[in-house]
C-alpha cells in the first residue's frame, strides 16, 4: 500500500443477491458448529484472534490509515481497542449462563442463554476495523455467526479481520464479509435466514434498516448520529477543558458520531477558553497520516469534504464567526496535493437555532456557545433530536453527577471525552439509536433467553 490521496486504491465488486445468499448460507453452516462448542472452546479461538491482531498491530494500523485517512497515531489506538474487545468477550464466552429458580413442591425452572443465529453487521467508514470487532466480539462469544458489510468507502481492513478469524480457528464462513452499498445492505436485511441486524451509521439509513427488519420481526441494534453537548463550567481546570474540547471535536478529522460539537462555555470564562482553544486548534499538525507527528489526516472523500465546507459557509451566512480554520489545506508534499484536507474549524458567535449547531456536520468543526446558569445549559443541551453522548468539565463533582443525570444521552463523560473502554456499554437515546455495543450489555443483544419449567409431581389439571 502507498498513500495516494485522490487516487483509486483498489476496486472491489459489489455483492449481489446471489453472493449475499452464499455468505449467509456459509455462515449458517458454520453456526451449526460454532454454537455447539463450549464457551471455553470459543474463548480460546477468540483469544488467538486477539493475539494475532496484537502482534500485527503496526501492519493493520497502516492498512487502516490508508483505508480511512486518519493518522497512524489514532489507527494504532483503534487496533488496540479492537484486540482488547475480542479479549474481553473471549473472557465472557465461558461465563455465559442462565438461572436456576426453585419452585414449590420440588419443581424448578431454569433459563438458557442461547445464540440468535446468523447476525448481520453493517459498519461505518470512520472506524472500520474497530466497529467490526465491536460487533463480532459479542456476537461470536454468544455462539452466533456474522456476515459483515463494511462501508464501500473503507472496504479493506475488515477483509483482514476475516482472515485473522480463520487463522485463529473459527469454522470456515463463521465471519463472512460482503462488499457493497445500499443494495447489498438491503439484500442482507431482507434475507430470511438472518436473525439480527446491527448497524452503525446515519439516522436516515438506520430508519430504513428498521423498516426492513420489522417485516421479518428481526431485532436491531442501531448506533446512529449525534450532536452532543460538551459543557464547560468556570470552575473547571481550563487546560484540561481545552484538551477535552479538542478530543471531543477533532479525532478522526471530526468524523466521530459521539463528538461533543456543541461546546457550551460558562460566560465568565468564554473569552479565555475561546482564545486558548483557538490557539491549540491552530497548532494541530495536518498532512500525511502515516507520519508520526501528524494528528489530522484527510476527510473520507470529496463529497463529504464539500458537505462539511457547505456547513461552514452556511454558518457564516447565519452570523457565526470563523475564529480559525475551515478552509481547504494543501500539504507541501506534492504527492498529497489531491488529498481531501481542511483545517480544523472553530466557530464563535453561535446560537442554538443555527444549522451548524442543530445538525450533525461530521467534520472538524467546533461550535462555541455561551451559557449563564446550570438550569439553562441543561435545557439547551437536551434540546436536540439526538442523544448519543454528553460531557461536563467542572471541579464540583456533585454538580458533575447532577448534570450527567439530567442529560438525555447514552454515554456521558466527566472531565474527559471520547474515552470508550470496551468494558462500558456504548449507545444512544432518542434518534441516536438503541441497543448497546460493548460491556456485558451487548450480550443481551446477541443472545436470547429460553425458559424451562420442570414439574416434579403430577400435572395439576383444571379439566
Amino acid at each position: 500500500f502507498k498513500t495516494c490521496p485522490g487516487r483509486v486504491l483498489c476496486k472491489l465488486p459489489c455483492s449481489g443477491e446471489k453472493e449475499v445468499d452464499l455468505a449467509v448460507q456459509s455462515a449458517k453452516a458454520a453456526y451449526k458448529i460454532w454454537s455447539q462448542m463450549s464457551g471455553m472452546e470459543r474463548c480460546r479461538v477468540m483469544l488467538e484472534a486477539a493475539r494475532i491482531i496484537r502482534e500485527q498491530r503496526e501492519e493493520i494500523a497502516t492498512m487502516e490509515t490508508i483505508n480511512n485517512g486518519k493518522s497512524i497515531f489514532e489507527a494504532r489506538v483503534d487496533i488496540d481497542i479492537s484486540w482488547q474487545c475480542l479479549e474481553y468477550y473471549a473472557g465472557l464466552a465461558g461465563s455465559l449462563a442462565g438461572e436456576h429458580i426453585q419452585l414449590s413442591g420440588g419443581s424448578f425452572g431454569y433459563t438458557r442463554r442461547e445464540p440468535l443465529g446468523v447476525c448481520v453487521g453493517i459498519g461505518a467508514w470512520n472506524y472500520p476495523f474497530q466497529i467490526a470487532c465491536w460487533k463480532s466480539g459479542p456476537a461470536l462469544a454468544c455462539g452466533n455467526a456474522m456476515v459483515f458489510k463494511p462501508s464501500p468507502f473503507t472496504p479493506i481492513s475488515v477483509v483482514r479481520l476475516a482472515e485473522i478469524f480463520t487463522e485463529a480457528g473459527v469454522p470456515k464462513g463463521l465471519f463472512n464479509v460482503v462488499q457493497g452499498g445500499a443494495a447489498t445492505g438491503q439484500f442482507l436485511c431482507q434475507h430470511p435466514d438472518v436473525a439480527k441486524i446491527s448497524f452503525t451509521g446515519s439516522v436516515p439509513t438506520g430508519m430504513k434498516i428498521m423498516e426492513m427488519a420489522a417485516k421479518g420481526i428481526k431485532p436491531v441494534t442501531l448506533e446512529l448520529g449525534g450532536k452532543s453537548p460538551l459543557i464547560i463550567f468556570s470552575d473547571s481546570d481550563l487546560d484540561n477543558a481545552v484538551k477535552g474540547a479538542l478530543m471531543a471535536n477533532f479525532l478522526t478529522q471530526g468524523e466521530v458520531c459521539c463528538n461533543g460539537t456543541r461546546v457550551f462555555v460558562e460566560r465568565k470564562i468564554l473569552d479565555t477558553f475561546t482564545k486558548e482553544v483557538v490557539k491549540c486548534t491552530q497548532k494541530i499538525k495536518i498532512g500525511d497520516p502515516l507520519l508520526e507527528d501528524t494528528r489530522m489526516g484527510a476527510l473520507i472523500n470529496l463529497a463529504h469534504l464539500n458537505r462539511v465546507q457547505g456547513f461552514i459557509k452556511q454558518a457564516k451566512e447565519q452570523g457565526a464567526e470563523v475564529l480559525c480554520g475551515g478552509d481547504l489545506y494543501v500539504p507541501d508534499d506534492p504527492k498529497l496535493k489531491n488529498g481531501y484536507y481542511m483545517r480544523p474549524c472553530v466557530l464563535g458567535n453561535c446560537t442554538d437555532d443555527m444549522m451548524c449547531v442543530k445538525e450533525e456536520i461530521f467534520g472538524p468543526v467546533m461550535a462555541i456557545l455561551p451559557f449563564d446558569t446550570e438550569e439553562e445549559v441543561v435545557e439547551r443541551a437536551n434540546a436536540t433530536k439526538f442523544g448519543l453522548a454528553g460531557g461536563v468539565f467542572t471541579r464540583d463533582i456533585q454538580k458533575a453527577h447532577r448534570i450527567v443525570a439530567a442529560l438525555k444521552a447514552g454515554m456521558c463523560f466527566i472531565n474527559n471525552y471520547n474515552v470508550s473502554p470496551v468494558e462500558l456499554p456504548f449507545g444512544g437515546y432518542k434518534s441516536s439509536g438503541f441497543g448497546r455495543e460493548n460491556g456485558r450489555a451487548a450480550i443481551e443483544y446477541y443472545s436470547q433467553l429460553k425458559t424451562v419449567c420442570v414439574e416434579m409431581g403430577d400435572v395439576e389439571s383444571v379439566f
